[in-house]
């Protein structure tokens, strides 16, 4: 079999096949980063994920033309969609590739990990049997802040962004996620910008209190920044010795979590 790329419920997607060739196999999800790689194609070549058994799918967020106000315009809205997308994207997906209805593996790289973890949070029937959250972005109120001393402005909050923030706080939302007794790795670099690291570390730890602590892991990457690819990081290229380390570290715990 040979890579599928088509559109699922007007989400554009990349689909690998399981080397084994095994068509019933369970579907791995995968969300791109907004930093390099920051395409599907990109995430692809970057995490390849081939040491599982499992069709890799990986899916374009919707990334706004005009963004506008940064929180409400691009970050929430980014968020918002491609969690409502998922599910009629996922059923779509099942009619274009002969894949099992196993429970899902799913991946996320920085906004994307936001992506997942407000879909283990929220959508109950959808079956997730593991996660993998890598230069994860789990507090919206910490993505403004890299922003505000990366580009030396200050962002004005409203009571509106205010809400939006709150509700994409995936640290302060620890507990619902572990009320779904989904198996959570979190993986970043330790060159990482300090916001990431930190409330990484935060959901990390609210996750071990809330859940039972042997499901939720926190693995450092020396060296690792943010992104997991050089820019450009649209098309596919060569995987960094960096990204293979995090896609052996991610195929592991897939692995190890297969299964609920």
């Amino acid at each position: 079999m040979s890579t599928i790329s088509g559109v699922a419920a007007k989400v554009p997607f990349i689909a690998k096949p399981p080397v084994s060739g095994w068509e019933g196999a369970p579907i791995v999800v995968v969300w791109h980063m907004l930093d390099a790689p920051r395409t599907e194609v990109a995430m692809a070549a970057a995490l390849p994920l081939n040491d599982l058994d499992a069709w890799r799918v990986y899916l374009r967020l919707p990334v706004p033309e005009d963004a506008g106000d940064p929180v409400l315009g691009f970050y929430g809205p980014i968020v918002e969609r491609a969690v409502a997308d998922f599910p009629h994207a996922l059923d779509e997906l099942h009619r274009q590739i002969p894949a099992g209805r196993q429970p899902l593996r799913m991946v996320g790289g920085s906004l994307g990990a936001m992506v997942v973890s407000c879909l283990v949070a929220e959508c109950d029937d959808i079956p997730v049997a593991s996660a993998a959250l890598v230069s994860p972005a789990v507090q919206l109120a910490s993505l403004v802040t890299v922003g505000e001393r990366t580009f030396g402005v200050r962002y004005p909050w409203s009571d509106e962004s205010r809400r939006l923030a709150a509700q994409l706080d995936l640290v302060a939302r620890a507990e619902e996620i572990a009320k779904r007794d989904v198996p959570v790795l979190l993986v970043m670099g330790d060159k990482d910008d300090d916001e990431f690291r930190v409330s990484a570390e935060r959901m990390w730890q609210a996750l071990s209190s809330a859940g039972e602590p042997g499901r939720y892991s926190l693995i450092t990457v020396p060296g690792m920044g943010h992104a997991l690819a050089e820019e450009p990081g649209i098309d596919a290229a060569p995987q960094t010795a960096r990204a293979a380390r995090v896609d052996t570290i991610v195929a592991q715990w897939l692995n190890r979590w297969a299964t609920t």
